[in-house]
């Protein structure tokens, strides 16, 4: 098998729902990521194999394989495909292990890795408003739930209390305001052009360019602790949630001869990667199983790794998977996770990879481990080396 090597990995500023990014079509966002990533790898675009993107609600403006419309809308190469996949949150994520699997197998040489969620403008359940998938026959096996119930029932078997996910929701804020105070993320961002929105959301014809991620803000305990809890439960509120959120990202994915024929230089080793099924009741614990699979895989073990991202769903996911792993809690989402920075969730998988990369390059560490859950009850885990 191939070495499988990050050439480059970029993403945007992460925008708050109705806020700076939207006023982008989605494939306007992905399609500038994907263009600065080229440029800043310094690869001619037509030497990409194929795109691989992620993205959860595939319809109207993300619909008709949104990362193929997103590299045409930049006059990039039309020869170059591109496939769109849903592995719900960890679709792009999903997209980098599928991407890895064709280098590795020397399908391709090259693959540019994505994922888009603009979930101002195609909200979170948008391709389900006709009707659910889940019938009579899924529903003779599974109780059908949300993911704000899968995150309180999971709360409840590990015994994890509201004060548990007040105060890991201000970790999460901590992180990341001190993350953008010493400017960690700036080698990651790609500046995006937007249009200017008026109060009504219309574009005002002006432009403007966001730099930043718009979720991070200062908090205090007790202003977390006055927050009213959501959809019914009583341990997660929106300060211990993920933000809705706008944002893409790209990882793109070199063998050893595109290395060495185009002068790249890789940054990681894709060191193993997963995709895992749990029960889709409780739908969230997939971190868990996911990450304790691609360890195994690679030979490693928890105090092995220098960075984790694991995504911050909701505060009970990465709390119980603190519990079950037993980490240095300091190397879990040093700059903060989707609660503080935001989770648009097609994107989400491709921007961890892209901090945990960034992160270990800044720390000069070698291991870094990433982990997702997933709706339906899936977890997507990879592991990746410092080179």
């Amino acid at each position: 098998m191939e070495n499988v090597y990050i050439v480059e990995a970029a993403r945007s500023p992460i925008g708050k729902r109705g806020k700076g990014l939207a006023g982008l079509m989605p494939a306007d966002l992905l399609g500038q990521v994907q263009k600065a990533a080229l440029e800043r790898s310094g690869i001619d675009p037509a030497k990409i194999g194929q795109v691989v993107g992620g993205c959860v609600s595939q319809v109207g403006e993300q619909s008709f394989n949104i990362a193929r419309i997103a590299w045409l809308s930049q006059g990039l190469p039309m020869e170059v495909a591109a496939t769109t996949v849903d592995s719900q949150c960890g679709s792009s994520q999903q997209a980098t292990s599928m991407g890895a699997a064709m280098v590795a197998s020397g399908m391709e040489d090259l693959v540019m890795c994505c994922g888009v969620e603009m979930m101002t403008r195609v909200p979170l359940g948008s391709n389900m408003k006709d009707g659910v998938p889940m019938g009579e026959s899924y529903m003779s096996h599974f109780q059908p739930t949300s993911q704000f119930q899968g995150a309180a029932m999971i709360a409840e078997e590990y015994q994890i209390t509201r004060g548990d996910a007040d105060a890991f929701g201000l970790r999460s804020q901590q992180n990341a305001v001190r993350a953008w105070e010493e400017n960690r993320f700036e080698r990651e961002i790609v500046p995006i052009e937007a249009p200017v929105l008026d109060e009504e959301g219309k574009p005002t014809g002006e432009t403007r360019l966001i730099t930043r991620d718009e979720g991070p803000r200062p908090s205090t305990l007790e202003g977390l602790q006055g927050l009213n809890p959501v959809q019914g439960q009583e341990i997660h509120t929106a300060g211990s949630s993920s933000q809705v959120s706008d944002g893409a990202a790209v990882v793109i994915l070199a063998n050893q001869k595109s290395v060495d024929e185009l002068g790249l230089k890789p940054r990681a080793r894709i060191v193993a990667t997963t995709l895992v099924g749990v029960d889709p009741v409780t739908m969230l614990k997939g971190p868990i199983p996911a990450s304790r699979k691609v360890l195994d895989q690679a030979g490693l073990s928890v105090d092995d790794v220098d960075v984790f991202e694991v995504n911050e769903a909701f505060a009970s996911v990465v709390l119980a998977w603190e519990k079950e792993l037993n980490p240095d809690p300091q190397r879990v989402n040093p700059n903060g996770g989707a609660i503080a920075l935001g989770h648009p969730t097609g994107s989400t998988g491709a921007r961890l990879i892209t901090t945990a990369l960034h992160e270990l390059e800044r720390n000069n560490g070698r291991y870094g481990l990433i982990a997702m859950c997933c709706g339906g009850g899936l977890g997507t885990g990879t592991i990746i080396e410092r080179v």
